[in-house]
């Protein structure tokens, strides 16, 4: 019994007894299962272990570019995180708004307590009249916000020299941030319960019982009355770092040059 060859475009007979497709004919069919497009093949991409040395990846905190450092890196402030988290900021109210306005801009949703809402208000309506993130209340009148991983929530403090304790406090997903305008007698406190607190230009005096209250050098404190506005000195416990705000041209249109005076 002679073999026969099978004809071009007549299938081959597989060992189970099924007919083998062509090519062509398994693309139709991977195609009508909704499999998609094959791409093209490309050899895989990989390093040998003494190469890894070699990469450089820039990664870094997630969260507000509130400006950049001395070696014009962008400065990163994450507001979102799972715990309490306390800012301070003793400076001008032009600071504390281009960050509710980019933290609003990252899908935070911001609740400014104030006694001056006329100063809030035009990046309210500038924002969607409050549907977009952002609202204002009364000293005193924050409701329960309901912040959580995926709608979290920033609390602005903008309550003058001495604020009052806050109905609504840092929580899971909510952190508080407080606007100081000068060093008051509640300074103190706040400064020593904040995780963060940020310094712009401020009197010999005051630079010298911010040095004291948060053991500053004897350089840092000197810096302090000599500040240009839109430069802040952020601190934590354990790291000082000064940043420049850079406003875009958005936000100079809505709130104007960087100030340290309101």
């Amino acid at each position: 019994m002679t073999a026969t060859t099978p004809r071009a475009g007549q299938a081959a007979a597989t060992g189970r007894g099924e007919p083998e497709t062509s090519a062509p004919e398994r693309a139709r069919e991977l195609l009508r299962r909704g499999f998609g497009l094959i791409g093209p093949r490309h050899p895989r991409h990989s390093v040998t272990v003494d190469q890894l040395d070699t990469l450089a990846l820039p990664v870094a905190d997630d969260g507000v570019v509130i400006g950049v450092d001395a070696e014009r890196r962008p400065a990163v402030l994450g507001l979102n995180r799972p715990l309490p988290y306390d800012v301070v900021l003793i400076g001008g109210l032009w600071t504390v708004q281009v960050i509710a306005l980019r933290a609003a801009a990252t899908g935070t949703r911001v609740a400014v307590e104030t006694a001056r809402a006329q100063a809030w208000m035009p990046m309210v309506h500038a924002m969607g009249g409050g549907q977009n993130g952002m609202a204002v209340y009364d000293v005193g009148r924050v409701p329960p916000l309901g912040a959580s991983a995926g709608t979290p929530v920033l609390v602005v403090r903008d309550c003058g020299m001495r604020p009052p304790r806050g109905r609504v406090v840092s929580g899971p997903w909510q952190s508080v941030l407080t606007l100081l305008p000068y060093v008051s007698p509640v300074a103190p406190r706040l400064v020593r319960q904040a995780r963060l607190v940020g310094i712009q230009r401020v009197s010999p005096d005051e630079a010298a019982e911010l040095g004291r209250t948060m053991a500053l050098t004897r350089a840092e404190v000197d810096s302090l009355p000599g500040l240009s506005d839109g430069l802040t000195l952020w601190c934590t416990d354990r790291d000082r770092q000064y940043v420049m705000a850079q406003p875009t041209d958005a936000e100079t249109g809505l709130l104007g040059a960087p100030r340290r005076m309101d």
